[in-house]
């Protein structure tokens, strides 16, 4: 039997990831940090969820958040600003007790008094670290069929040192069980990963935010999913559809470069499921005579006067005639000023690289320039 989506509330974690990315993050949230040419972080879990057909959703926020408000705004993107249910930002002192939290029990507890007034009876949890497009609704049929306590989306594949350093991995048995968690080994080769998406009753979640405040607990992974999988029932549902995880600098840089293959593009933006983002009404991008572009993902309100290659564009961007652009990313507003050369560059948002310059990096480390910079 089905369970009725309207039935599960989607909380997101604006801020669970931000120190992974500390340079993409310092003026913004990670759930903010821009991806794909237009789109935030956070729109993938927030399309996920209502494509899904999850009516309410709550936003839980730490610090530095003031972009991801603009970026929200009233949700009507994401068919979210409604008089029953909707989206809800939830800032971190959510009771008269709290402080900024450290971990996700203490995020959880912050906005604890929003969770037990939700009619819901399911609970979704997501950060904003995984690029996907993902359907949530035979991941809580199994849930529920399974009677696990809690399910955690996984995947199962060949995974390198640096990648496993910062994932939670899952030993399980042939009935997807849990019986043990690694936290960040260090290690390589096939594993099994969490995706840092979790489902389980909001009664269960409720008493067992209670309990481990109640001892001074506050990680979800080290205090439960690996201090209690002996005791519970913890459920590893393998999700081996496309995606991309943010965890560094550079992997962030090659999820956007991924997006040029078009089969990853074809199995993250579907037809039926589409990702929302905020709209912005600017003109159709703008190419010169003389331009030549290959390969390259170039967003809306662009405009280009010379080479680009290999690149993803954000919106309102400016690249000059005799200028050559490969291998980067520009984030809404750059502008790249005449005969200046490019190369594995990740310039945030209003950068100015000046006429005849020169900035080449390597795949290995790509070049970030911070925001509103002027080179």
């Amino acid at each position: 039997m089905s369970v009725n989506m309207g039935n599960v509330l989607g909380l997101v974690f604006a801020n669970m990831h931000d120190m992974t990315v500390g340079e993409l993050t310092k003026n913004r949230t990670m759930g903010s940090v821009l991806f794909g040419g237009r789109y935030r972080l956070i729109d993938f879990p927030l399309s996920n969820m209502v494509n899904s057909g999850i009516d309410s959703v709550g936003v839980i926020t730490k610090d530095n958040y003031q972009s991801l408000l603009d970026h929200l705004g009233s949700a009507r993107e994401w068919d979210l600003a409604r008089k029953k249910g909707g989206l809800y930002i939830l800032p971190p002192f959510g009771n008269a007790n709290a402080a900024l939290y450290t971990g996700r029990i203490e995020a959880l507890n912050g906005a604890m008094s929003f969770i037990k007034h939700s009619l819901c009876d399911y609970v979704i949890l997501s950060d904003c670290d995984i690029v996907t497009n993902i359907d949530y609704r035979p991941i809580v049929d199994a849930h529920e069929e399974s009677g696990a306590d809690i399910t955690v989306v996984a995947h199962t594949g060949v995974y390198t040192n640096e990648e496993i350093k910062m994932s939670t991995v899952l030993n399980k048995d042939e009935s997807g069980r849990v019986t043990g968690v690694l936290i960040r080994p260090d290690i390589s080769g096939t594993c099994t990963t969490s995706l840092n998406m979790f489902v389980m009753k909001k009664s269960f979640l409720i008493d067992l935010v209670n309990d481990l405040i109640a001892r001074g607990q506050v990680s979800f992974e080290s205090d439960v999913l690996q201090a209690k999988c002996g005791e519970l029932n913890i459920q590893a549902y393998e999700y081996n559809n496309y995606f991309s995880k943010i965890y560094s600098v550079g992997s962030y840089f090659a999820a956007n470069m991924a997006l040029l293959e078009p089969e990853n593009a074809k199995q993250l933006y579907l037809p039926k499921r589409a990702i929302y983002t905020k709209v912005s009404d600017n003109a159709p991008a703008k190419y010169d005579l003389n331009c030549n572009v290959k390969n390259s993902l170039i967003a809306d309100g662009c405009i280009i006067e010379g080479d680009v290659e290999n690149s993803v564009i954000f919106r309102g961007v400016k690249v000059g005639k005799g200028a050559k652009v490969k291998n980067c990313i520009l984030m809404q507003g750059t502008v790249v000023n005449d005969g200046a050369e490019c190369s594995y560059l990740i310039t945030d948002k209003n950068v100015n690289v000046g006429a005849n310059r020169m900035l080449i990096s390597s795949p290995e480390y790509p070049m970030y320039v911070g925001k509103e910079a002027s080179l």
